[in-house]
């Protein structure tokens, strides 16, 4: 039997009934753009993450980019600032930046965790920053402390992109709550995934919460009253339903990922599968578990002929999309070896011990080593 990389239908399968019933309850509300269900769900996510305000919208994107949006709005940004980003991320921290036509400062990432680095960070800031973006990469959270006294100490804003972090904390304190404000996927893979688009945006910024929520419907507070020019970008409620249901076994679902990860660390020994480094399991909600290896590619081809799916998050740095001419000059070296080299290994909450294994025995099998 082959292993899945992922199963959104097994993970949902756990909670068929509940989620059924949740969307029979909102088909049969009559009520399905910002209703009740959003309401619930808002006020549920942000006291899970420990924050005044969530703001459901349409997306993980949407969210980021309404975050600056809504600082532009209220004068703390303007076009033309820079913000600050790890190279080594996802394209969709780079597009919520220049969507509002902001400039990206790509840096190196640790390279030990692969998050962003605070040296780095501190060495980029120039007379144009006005905020750094922290990308909790994989699910573990960023140097938090460090980057906060850090945006403190130079008056910047700090947004965290906690698309794959879900429930990941330090010291108690969640991924959400470190930042100005921070902005969430619900993308059906994700550790809290609906069952289509979703995001939200958190934050303990009542002005801030409140732009974005005006912006979200149009610009409208008041029906057909439009205070701004806003965009239609909202949380529905079959979503915000789903979710709700999710939300109470986000906890149980990131203790089963971390039992499956702490079995691959322990087992999977081999000189050339290079396993991630966790500093504190608390900061780690493992929505991706990533190796690296110099045969990347041959990794996992093997791991395929072995019954065992994986993929590669990501090939490309965003500083080298052709979405990005004028960022092609940068050099990034680091950044450039790790998407050359980076492969996740199955990883989710409904992974059997068999599948453990099946994964364990095929990295240890690579290139015929013991």
């Amino acid at each position: 039997m082959g292993v899945c990389f992922l199963s959104a239908r097994d993970m949902n399968a756990r909670h068929a009934d509940e989620l059924k019933a949740a969307a029979a309850r909102v088909i049969d509300s009559g009520w399905y753009i910002l209703g009740e269900e959003v309401a619930a769900f808002e006020r549920e996510f942000a006291a899970y993450c420990g924050v005044r305000h969530a703001v459901g919208v349409g997306n993980g994107l949407d969210a980021l980019s309404l975050i600056l949006r809504g600082y532009k709005e209220l004068g703390l940004l303007r076009e033309g600032d820079e913000v600050i980003v790890p190279g080594n991320t996802f394209i969709a921290s780079f597009l919520a930046i220049t969507e509002n036509r902001l400039v990206p400062v790509p840096v190196e990432p640790d390279p030990t965790t692969f998050n962003l680095d605070p040296a780095r960070v501190e060495d980029a800031i120039g007379p144009r920053t006005r905020a750094v973006m922290a990308v909790h990469l994989y699910g573990q959270l960023a140097d938090m402390a460090a980057l906060s006294a850090l945006a403190r100490q130079h008056g910047l804003l700090l947004v965290e992109d906690a698309a794959q972090a879900h429930g990941a904390s330090s010291a108690g304190r969640k991924a959400g709550a470190w930042g100005d404000a921070a902005g969430f996927s619900f993308f059906p893979t994700k550790n809290l995934g609906a069952l289509g688009d979703g995001g939200a945006v958190v934050t303990d910024d009542d002005a801030l919460a409140r732009r974005v929520a005006t912006l979200r419907n149009y610009g409208s507070e008041t029906k057909y009253h439009h205070a701004c020019q806003g965009i239609n970008s909202r949380l529905d409620e079959m979503q915000a339903a789903m979710l709700r249901v999710k939300l109470k076994y986000l906890d149980e679902d990131i203790a089963l990922r971390r039992a499956v990860a702490r079995r691959y660390l322990a087992a999977i020994r081999h000189p050339e599968v290079l396993l991630p480094t966790v500093l504190d399991e608390e900061r780690h909600a493992w929505h991706l578990f990533v190796v690296r290896s110099d045969r990347r590619d041959a990794l996992q081809r093997h791991l395929q002929h072995h019954g065992v799916q994986s993929q590669v998050h990501y090939p490309v740095p965003p500083h080298l999309q052709p979405a990005y001419p004028r960022l092609h000059d940068v050099r990034l070296p680091l950044t450039e070896r790790l998407h050359r080299e980076v492969l996740s290994l199955p990883m989710g909450p409904t992974l059997d011990e068999d599948a453990v294994h099946q994964v364990i025995d095929a990295c240890l099998a690579f290139g015929g080593a013991a």
